[in-house]
């Protein structure tokens, strides 16, 4: 590795998965604002939308979310050739 080029504030930092509440420790040097304590011990928090811990790819299980009602529409609109078959 070449010297001088690498940053040198690497620190434990909580990663908290807020669709399933999941928090997971490890080295990174990003910002946080936020701080939370585990196990008596603080840390600085960084809040995560998805993680590997509820990604449907690293999960198996596959979670659908309607968004304006696009699945009744393409149900309502294919609904004449379920009735054909």
């Amino acid at each position: 590795m070449k010297k001088e080029i690498h940053p040198e504030n690497y620190r434990a930092i909580a990663f908290k998965d807020m669709s399933n509440g999941q928090v997971f420790i490890c080295r990174s040097t990003a910002e946080a604002k936020d701080r939370i304590e585990i196990e008596s011990v603080e840390y600085p928090l960084i809040k995560m939308e998805i993680s590997s811990s509820s990604h449907p790819f690293y999960t198996g299980k596959m979670k659908f979310v309607d968004t304006s009602g696009r699945v009744d529409k393409f149900r309502n609109k294919y609904a004449k050739f379920e009735k054909n078959k």
